[in-house]
């Protein structure tokens, strides 16, 4: 089962203090879900991302918290139900804990990863090309040494 990207940006923004930007929300989200892809072949947030300039983008998402451009987002999920205790929160802690301190370029480095499923699927200047689930399972799987 997936979760809303909506409740899952308000978990990733909550565990950072409300000190997270839209990119690294993104950025966040995009490893977390490429993780939980990876490990159980079930998307975390039911959303597809798409490879535009930047990285890896979940677009619906990216519309709601575009306002805040650079600068932290404040709560605007108000109505997005909470995921606590759930095999999905677990993942996002998990990917959190890892990331939530890292820089936005650091970020943008790992999403950019020339053998990743962004850059297969990226076309300079382009937006609404998605990343299919599979590239994003191959990546998973050439990160952690698998198959």
């Amino acid at each position: 089962m997936s979760i809303a990207s909506s409740s899952a940006a308000r978990h990733i923004c909550a565990r950072g203090n409300w000190g997270v930007t839209n990119l690294a929300l993104q950025k966040i989200l995009y490893m977390a879900q490429m993780v939980h892809l990876g490990r159980t072949g079930q998307r975390l947030v039911d959303a597809e991302f798409q490879a535009w300039d930047y990285g890896p983008v979940e677009p619906g998402l990216y519309r709601q918290v575009r306002n805040f451009g650079s600068k932290p987002i404040q709560d605007v999920f108000f109505w997005a139900p909470p995921i606590g205790g759930t095999q999905e929160a677990a993942t996002l802690d998990e990917a959190c804990n890892f990331l939530i301190q890292k820089s936005p370029g650091e970020l943008v480095a790992m999403t950019h990863w020339q053998n990743g499923a962004w850059a297969r699927h990226y076309v300079p200047g382009s937006r609404g090309i998605p990343i299919p689930d599979a590239d994003i399972i191959a990546e998973y799987r050439a990160r952690v040494g698998g198959a």
